[in-house]
């Protein structure tokens, strides 16, 4: 493509940051992500002494005690608890949370491998991905390591999305842009819990370190979903368009359950009944908010992208997720008011 027939383009596909950025900036950016990955990354076994002694799990260590910015912790039934059985809740949820976590990271990079059968031998987008994806699978390693050590026992996710991650992870093939979506709708609760532990003052070293790793690289793969969609979705065709902007809060508000609502028999593992589960998982006025600004980051981005118009913004009013964009990445929700 010359110079002019490039300019053409940019002019031609709409609006926001794509046209602004380019193609050229795209590529930019992906470049600066890729030589980020090269010069700051992780490897599971070799930034984790996990023999070390300020990293042994042990019985009755009051450090595995969820506070608030859990939600569980945060509700009356927990903080009623015996301090045994709050640390192994606090364990059992904290080693689930890490298992639902590198399922979803298996879904993450299948579907990341299925989009990059397709690229273009100059593509960009071809090394970074398959950066983030060694990146993703080190997560993976280092999540089996942390629930092996932390509660061998705990599940992950419900059966019917492990059947199910095979499937999804086709659309990274036949519609990227909508996989792209779910990588976020998966990432950002991660994120979000994770960030809100660590600024409540975290809680076992061991849980920490993993999460202080984990914040760092997602960083970046955040980001790059985000230039991903600012990138390809002005040059969808106006059905397809539609159709992710219909599709786009419901695959967040599914994949958000998939990650923070424990399944069954993780809720009757850790021994929450029924009730208590409905309050935490979405019916208190609390937990209804908490929900709202998991996603002011994507609202944010869908209105960027122009696909909160006033028929899909009632789609997003039905999923429970509608409410105010953020002003910048990462807003911290008390930023909001």
């Amino acid at each position: 493509m010359t110079a002019v027939q490039q300019e053409k383009h940019d002019k031609a596909v709409a609006p926001g940051a794509h046209q602004a950025q380019g193609r050229q900036g795209y590529y930019d950016t992906l470049r600066t992500l890729s030589q980020a990955s090269v010069d700051q990354h992780f490897d599971a076994f070799k930034d984790i002494d996990w023999e070390s002694p300020e990293f042994a799990v042990v019985p009755n260590d009051e450090r595995w005690i969820l506070s608030d910015a859990d939600e569980i912790g945060a509700h009356p039934w927990y903080k009623a608890l015996p301090k045994e059985r709050q640390i192994e809740i606090g364990m059992y949820r904290m080693a689930m949370v890490a298992k639902v976590g590198l399922q979803f990271e298996q879904l993450l990079i299948s579907g990341v491998m299925q989009y990059l059968l397709w690229s273009r031998n100059d593509n960009p987008e071809f090394r970074y991905a398959t950066h983030e994806v060694t990146e993703e699978t080190h997560h993976t390693q280092m999540f089996q390591e942390l629930v092996n050590r932390v509660c061998p026992d705990a599940t992950g996710s419900s059966a019917y999305f492990k059947t199910l991650i095979p499937l999804l992870a086709t659309a990274g093939a036949w519609f990227p842009e909508a996989f792209f979506v779910g990588i976020l709708a998966g990432e950002e609760p991660i994120d979000h819990l994770q960030k809100n532990v660590m600024r409540a003052g975290g809680m076992h070293p061991l849980m920490d370190r993993v999460m202080q790793i984990h914040i760092a690289e997602e960083a970046r793969h955040i980001g790059f979903a985000h230039q991903f969609l600012e990138h390809h979705v002005p040059e969808l065709n106006p059905v397809k368009k539609q159709l992710l902007a219909a599709l786009y809060p419901v695959i967040m508000r599914w994949l958000c359950d998939v990650i923070m609502k424990p399944s069954r028999k993780a809720l009757a593992d850790m021994g929450i009944p029924d009730e208590v589960a409905k309050e935490i998982w979405w019916e208190s006025p609390e937990s209804r908010k908490m929900l709202r600004d998991l996603f002011s980051d994507v609202r944010m981005l869908a209105d960027n992208l122009g696909l909160r118009n006033r028929v899909t913004k009632q789609i997003w009013k039905a999923m429970k997720i509608d409410g105010r964009p953020a002003r910048f990445r990462s807003e911290p929700a008390s930023a909001a008011h």
